[in-house]
């Protein structure tokens, strides 16, 4: 782990991500200290004005601070992300532990289930699960989560079947092992690394899942903020009011960049190949 560490901290990319996405987490977790306005505060005097120095991202159709909305914003997103991914990660790795390990029927049965999951679209699948659970952040977030699922169940069956054949699982076995304890204690530790790379990346795509439900109305509902749903309010003035749709855009690419930057840098870093 301090090689790793040492490895993840020579990589720029990957400090870059990590910075960016601790700036984002903290100004979501101090929102209300941090944001200048009430988010959710409207002011007929103020519509669709331009960015100010009272109003650095300038104000939406119902005057409301765009600068306020963006940073409480990050807080659905950010949280629609991480517990999407956390509910992919409670099914899917037990799920593909349990497939990878025992074989035969379980295994056949188990992925010929995540092969029809995956064989709809990921945000297809979850635009359709949250239109049948309804709209709400809470909702968006299951839907999210399910759909992602099937990712985590392959990767898990297939790092477990690498796992399971090495010598150390064997000599397990020949000192009494029981199958739970050899699966919690000697694979989940060794397939931890693949899991951690790809629930950063998937929570990156999360993130955009989040925005094209709150976009299509099935997320975060009006008047509380998040970035899709202010980038749906501004499609209708992108030519008077730009900035409506600049900001949000803009946060969302910036959070997704981060995180496939940090990602990619995991990655290099847990490869126990790689000893640069």
């Amino acid at each position: 782990m301090q090689r790793a560490l040492r490895r993840v901290v020579k990589r720029k990319g990957a400090m870059i991500g990590l910075g960016l996405i601790t700036a984002f987490i903290l100004l979501a977790v101090f929102a209300p200290m941090v944001a200048p306005y009430d988010p959710i505060g409207t002011s007929w005097a103020l519509v669709r004005k331009p960015p100010s120095m009272a109003h650095w991202f300038g104000t939406d159709d119902l005057g409301r601070d765009v600068l306020s909305r963006v940073i409480y914003g990050g807080r659905a997103s950010l949280l629609a992300g991480a517990i999407s991914v956390g509910i992919a990660l409670s099914i899917g790795v037990p799920v593909g532990m349990l497939s990878g390990y025992r074989g035969g029927f379980i295994d056949a049965l188990i992925s010929r289930i995540t092969d029809a999951m995956l064989a709809c679209p990921f945000l297809i699948l979850a635009i359709a699960l949250a239109a049948f659970l309804g709209p709400s952040l809470g909702n968006a977030m299951i839907a999210i989560g399910i759909s992602a699922t099937p990712i985590f169940v392959r990767l898990t069956r297939g790092e477990v079947m690498n796992v399971k054949i090495e010598e150390y699982i064997d000599a397990a076995r020949s000192v009494g092992d029981s199958n739970l304890r050899i699966a919690l204690v000697h694979i989940l530790p060794n397939i931890m690394p693949a899991l951690l790379v790809q629930a950063t990346l998937s929570v990156a795509a999360a993130i955009i899942a989040e925005a094209s439900l709150s976009f299509l109305g099935l997320g975060q509902q009006p008047p509380y903020p998040s970035w899709g749903s202010m980038l749906n309010a501004a499609q209708r003035f992108l030519t008077n009011a730009p900035w409506m749709a600049i900001w949000p855009g803009l946060t969302i690419f910036l959070v997704v960049l981060s995180l496939n930057l940090l990602g990619d840098g995991l990655r290099d870093a847990l490869d126990p190949q790689n000893d640069r």
